[in-house]
């Protein structure tokens, strides 16, 4: 099989140099040599968002060492055969997914997918209108140590992921880092949430979720500096926990699924349980700016 040439849009992010390395440094022992390889690579960058703009030289600089060429807009990508869509700004990528939608081949959409439910959902439709395979995950998702927990699905009554839960002044609130600990509740509750609200406080946030079968779904942020990802279930046989093992890079294990994503098109995450965690943020970020009251998916999904 040929080398896959990948395009990388989006060089304001600590997880373009981490996809660098995996994808195109063979003494990284993280290196997926089968994976395909960065080939090019538009800066991009944000003027509303401060972890944006102050970054895209940096990592620009790294992904020129790592062999990427450095492009002056995303047409010059058409002959990339996948893409990473990593901006960091979340409010950019529908912009930027329709310009990649026109070549017509996978993308991955790094977290979050969007900034609103309603952009989320222009992405997927405009996927499904020009036949472009797409996927957006966190890494968090398949973390080690937090992702592979024994548990038939069916005995989960309540789930619980925590995390870090930075609130930054020019982001919208929960999609800049919830984003994580929403993805991994998903990995173990799947779809089904009927309703969200938010409890706040200086140093803490709950986002509480109730499935329509009854399971509880609750993501725990914090900014007290305990930067641990982990997931807490809930069954009938008693509690299973998980921290994320951060010898290991979430980025390496994420890359794992991104392979056969490019390869076959088909999505490890599909593009319906994403809209709903997309909802599920959207309806926790309304009850935090509405006193906490209980927001209803079906409000907007």
């Amino acid at each position: 099989m040929k080398q896959l040439k990948i395009g990388m849009i989006g060089l304001d992010t600590s997880h373009a140099a981490a996809f660098a390395r995996v994808f195109n440094h063979e003494e990284d022992p993280f290196h997926i040599p089968e994976a395909g390889r960065i080939l090019k690579a538009y800066p991009g960058g944000s003027r509303l968002f401060s972890e944006s703009r102050t970054r895209v030289e940096k990592f620009t600089s790294i992904l020129r060492e790592s062999g990427a060429g450095i492009v002056e807009a995303i047409p010059d990508m058409a002959d990339m055969d996948a893409f990473l869509l990593t901006s960091c700004d979340g409010r950019q990528h529908p912009e930027q997914f329709r310009m990649l939608a026109e070549f017509g081949k996978p993308v991955f959409i790094d977290k979050p997918l969007a900034c609103s439910y309603a952009d989320a959902l222009e992405i997927v439709c405009l996927a499904e209108q020009s036949g472009t395979p797409v996927m957006t995950a966190s890494g968090i998702r398949y973390a080690a140590g937090v992702s592979e927990l024994s548990v038939n699905p069916d005995e989960i009554s309540a789930a619980e992921a925590f995390g870090p839960l930075p609130l930054p002044e020019d982001y919208r609130d929960y999609f800049w880092y919830g984003i994580h600990s929403a993805e991994l509740l998903y990995r173990y509750l799947g779809r089904g949430c009927e309703s969200v609200r938010s409890i706040h406080s200086a140093e803490f946030d709950l986002l509480l979720g109730s499935w329509k079968d009854g399971r509880q779904g609750i993501v725990c942020g914090n900014r007290t500096g305990a930067s641990d990802f982990g997931v807490r279930l809930t069954t009938g046989k008693g509690h299973l926990i998980g921290l994320q093992d951060r010898s290991v890079s979430h980025i390496y294990t994420l890359t794992g699924k991104l392979k056969t994503f490019f390869e076959t098109g088909k999505p490890a995450v599909e593009p319906q349980e994403s809209l709903e965690v997309m909802a599920f943020l959207e309806a926790a970020s309304r009850s935090l700016n509405d006193a906490g009251r209980t927001v209803f998916l079906k409000e907007f999904h």
